[in-house]
């Protein structure tokens, strides 16, 4: 009789590409694998999986991960999504899970900004003048 063991795990190509998504993602966060697990309530060797495309996540895992990560699924999901767009919905994941109080502030801090820049473009363009 042939003992029956844990099969191994072999990687997939769209769960290596997920998982190197996701560590992406928690890097630029600066989590560790252990500060991501503890905070999705989730265990560590099951984020190393994951990163390491060894295991396919639940819903309510990448919900999870997702969440906490301030990413868009989309870039879990599509390979060919520009950078532009990766980062614009990376700030609007992060935006939609501040409070409305929070969301204000950083409207108003971008509007801010975006003046300021204006700003400088156009007294830079008339002293040129």
């Amino acid at each position: 009789m042939r003992k029956q063991g844990k099969r191994k795990k072999i990687p997939t190509k769209e769960l290596q590409y997920l998982g190197a998504r996701i560590s992406e993602a928690r890097n630029k966060s600066g989590l560790t694998q252990q500060e991501l697990a503890v905070q999705c309530h989730r265990g560590m060797r099951h984020i190393q999986n994951i990163e390491g495309g060894l295991a396919n996540p639940s819903y309510e895992v990448l919900s999870d991960l997702i969440h906490r990560l301030g990413m868009s699924a989309n870039i879990l999901f599509f390979s060919n999504m520009e950078q532009v767009e990766q980062e614009v919905q990376h700030l609007l994941c992060k935006f939609a899970a501040c409070t409305e109080d929070e969301r204000q502030i950083i409207l108003n801090t971008l509007d801010c900004l975006a003046d300021q820049f204006l700003s400088r473009r156009y007294t830079a363009t008339e002293e040129t003048k």
